[in-house]
């Protein structure tokens, strides 16, 4: 964590508040990297390519407090430092965005204190301060980015300065829930097949830029459509067009209402996020030789879905 403290600026901090046949590619951590001459004589070769931190050895916990001075407030964050192991692996340390309530955020959270996901948010991006998601995470002392730098919020990040404050936190992964802004290509290229996002539709049918929230249920019900359904995937540097990673049918009811729709989709939303949650922070995510990522079963790992 030294490199946080020499980073630390009015410019990059400003924006803190409150504080066929088919071969498996499984995710290698920095806590089993494999030599060469090892990768050779192995099976399976790992593609993962963001968890290659050099990671200090694991140590009693210790937490120590960053103090950033902006024009606004004096600004307190509290970083453990531990790194708790569950079976032999680290917990995940995640970033969540969000635009607005963010109950995708607030259900993974809650998996997490209940011990279902093996991993802790470490900080939330959003491009609106006042959002009920970034309320949330000042209440349970999660960091507030505010990102990007608008008229209404003067105090957002820059693409570049965004990467630079994850890269304090060592991100492993990032989840978007009910984030309406696009991704920026220099965030995708820092974390490579390590940003998630939820889209209540089956992708890629009722996909893309201008299909979020009731306009996807709305569209749905007018094509006629007998199912939909949420889809978790990895972001690339478009709309909705990632590899997808899970799925969840719902039916379409006769004379359903968009708002009906919507919330049994929700309802799936919450219950798939957690678990796609816990599959990565697990790495329990694998990647087929033509580039499908797929989930291994936890109860079954001779099992993939």
């Amino acid at each position: 964590m030294e490199a946080l403290f020499s980073v630390c600026s009015n410019s990059l901090f400003s924006s803190l508040q409150n504080h066929k046949n088919t071969t498996l590619l499984p995710f290698l951590t920095s806590d089993s990297r494999l030599s060469s001459s090892q990768l050779k004589s192995q099976s399976r070769v790992s593609l993962k390519s963001h968890d290659f931190h050099d990671f200090p050895p694991l140590v009693a916990s210790r937490r120590r407090v960053l103090k950033c001075r902006s024009s606004n407030e004096q600004l307190e964050t509290s970083f453990d430092e531990s790194e708790s192991l569950k079976n032999g692996v680290r917990r995940k340390n995640l970033a969540v965005f969000v635009s607005g309530g963010g109950s995708n955020f607030r259900a993974v959270h809650q998996a997490i204190l209940s011990g279902d996901v093996h991993g802790r948010f470490v900080v939330l991006v959003t491009n609106k301060h006042d959002c009920g998601g970034a309320q949330y995470a000042r209440e349970n002392g999660i960091p507030v980015i505010i990102y990007p730098s608008t008229k209404k919020e003067p105090e957002g990040l820059s693409s570049n300065d965004l990467v630079a404050a994850l890269s304090t936190y060592k991100i492993d992964f990032i989840l978007l829930a009910g984030y309406l802004k696009l991704i920026p290509s220099e965030l995708i290229r820092a974390y490579p097949n390590s940003i998630l996002n939820i889209h209540p539709s089956l992708l890629p049918a009722f996909g893309g830029k201008g299909y979020y929230g009731t306009k996807v249920h709305k569209a749905v019900i007018a094509s006629g459509a007998r199912y939909s359904g949420p889809t978790i995937h990895f972001v690339d540097e478009n709309y909705d067009t990632g590899r997808i990673l899970a799925q969840r049918i719902v039916p379409v009811v006769v004379n359903d209402t968009a708002e009906e729709l919507a919330a049994r989709v929700l309802r799936q939303e919450h219950k798939m996020y957690a678990e796609v949650a816990a599959a990565i922070c697990e790495e329990r995510v694998i990647w087929r030789e033509d580039g499908v990522p797929i989930i291994r079963s936890k109860a079954d790992p001779e099992h993939y879905s």
